[in-house]
């Protein structure tokens, strides 16, 4: 079992900054691939942004690239989403995710992670 808590979340301004943290325990951090999702009330959890579990390839869905940068620190069992030039529509609740995934289509899908996080509330106001 492996266990994920996100933090970081925050209101802020539109075009502002906010980085998220995610503390990974109960298993080897680095045997996985990491990916954050958001969900906005009444729509359905969509895919953001993932890296793989050497840190070597990076994954973004196209409304966050260029603003989005996702990290880890595998000696600290932590994944990082560090969110740039904040967006009103970028409101969401932030999940973060771990599975073993190893095909790059994967990676965008929600049903390929094994484990999540209770989520953090990011919200950009104007």
């Amino acid at each position: 079992q492996v266990q994920l808590v996100e933090s970081g979340g925050g209101l802020v301004q539109a075009g502002g900054s906010l980085r998220l943290s995610c503390a990974a325990s109960g298993r080897t951090f680095s045997s996985y691939a990491m990916g954050w999702f958001r969900q906005a009330p009444g729509k359905e959890r969509d895919f953001v942004t993932a890296i793989s579990w050497s840190g070597g390839s990076t994954y973004y869905a196209d409304s966050v690239k260029g603003r989005f940068t996702i990290s880890r620190d595998n000696a600290k069992n932590t994944v990082y989403l560090q969110m740039n030039s904040l967006k009103p529509e970028d409101t969401a609740v932030y999940y973060c995710a771990a599975g073993r995934i190893f095909r790059w289509s994967d990676y965008l899908s929600r049903y390929r992670y094994d484990y999540w996080g209770q989520g953090t509330q990011v919200t950009v106001s104007s």
